[in-house]
């Protein structure tokens, strides 16, 4: 048997986790489903692309380093679309989100952000058109590992960032200040307020992580794959059913939830055909629903 699969599906499920580390975030701390999620991931990669075509506008052609498909100049433009990510973001939550919350109807809060996700959506095809795009048409041979199993440069220079960033988010979740603040105002609201946090710094925070890392994501599909306007959009069911099946409020959750239905989906292309792929993340959230619906990780609200 061919387990080629299992290399595919690291990589989507990936790409899914950090996605859905930001909506685990943002519905544990901010208590809305936000499906502009995907969207941030479309525009940091539009973003990552003109800060590298600016880059090679100005310094001309770069070259990539070793067997990588990229050079210095992604690199730097990644780490500054993931800040302009993550700006989006709290820009449309003071602009629009923050308004609504105060309200207190939540259901109208995920209304707006569906009609923010078409919004952001059109405007990206506006300035950029449908038509896929790439960082690079180079192409990578693949190299064999054993097991009838291929791996590229790029995919394992991939695999080694999402792990730093996942234990990055974890540590900061963990071992800092900031990140026990987070995990107080996701458990209990009031509370955490009564003992004077400050709510207002961990929903910025709360958006800049989850920009930042959906800013990533995106980017990975982009050089795997390729960049359209709906790059996010499709990546939205499977991250919200990584979220879920994780655990709401799990980072480390959120991640083994996006690798099992990344590894889900590959193994369905191989055994069943590539039609089923979008079906497995619909198909395991209601699992998920009907059997623990609190997820791998979740934890009972009292």
């Amino acid at each position: 048997m061919n387990l080629q699969f299992i290399v595919d599906g690291l990589l989507t499920g990936s790409m899914i986790g950090l996605g859905a580390i930001g909506v685990t975030l943002t519905y544990s701390i901010l208590r809305f489903s936000n499906f502009a999620h995907g969207d941030f991931m479309a525009w940091g990669t539009y973003a990552t692309l003109a800060v590298v075509s600016a880059i090679g506008a100005i310094f001309g052609k770069v070259a990539p380093i070793g067997p990588l498909s990229f050079g210095w100049p992604l690199i730097v433009a990644v780490i500054v679309a993931m800040g302009f990510t993550g700006l989006l973001a709290l820009a449309l939550d003071k602009v629009l989100f923050a308004k609504l919350r105060a309200k207190g109807q939540s259901i109208i809060v995920v209304m707006a952000s569906f009609g923010a996700s078409m919004a952001l959506r059109s405007l990206l095809e506006f300035l950029f058109t449908s038509r896929p795009t790439y960082f690079s048409r180079a192409i990578q041979i693949a190299m064999p590992v054993g097991f009838g199993i291929r791996i590229t440069p790029d995919q394992i220079a991939l695999l080694i960032v999402t792990a730093l960033l996942v234990f990055g988010v974890h540590m900061l979740m963990t071992r800092t200040q900031t990140g026990r603040s987070m995990q107080a105002l996701s458990q209990n609201p009031a509370l955490a307020r009564v003992v004077g946090i400050d709510v207002s710094k961990v929903v910025r925070v709360t958006w800049l992580i989850g920009g930042g890392l959906a800013c990533v994501a995106g980017v990975m599909i982009g050089i795997l794959v390729q960049i359209r306007p709906l790059m996010g959009f499709d990546m939205l069911l499977p991250m919200f059913a990584a979220a879920i099946l994780g655990g709401i409020g799990s980072v480390p959750g959120a991640v083994l939830g996006g690798l099992i239905i990344g590894l889900a989906e590959a193994a369905a292309v191989q055994l069943v055909g590539a039609e089923w792929r979008a079906a497995i993340s619909f198909i395991i959230l209601m699992a998920v629903l009907f059997i623990r619906p609190i997820g791998l990780f979740g934890v009972r609200e009292r």
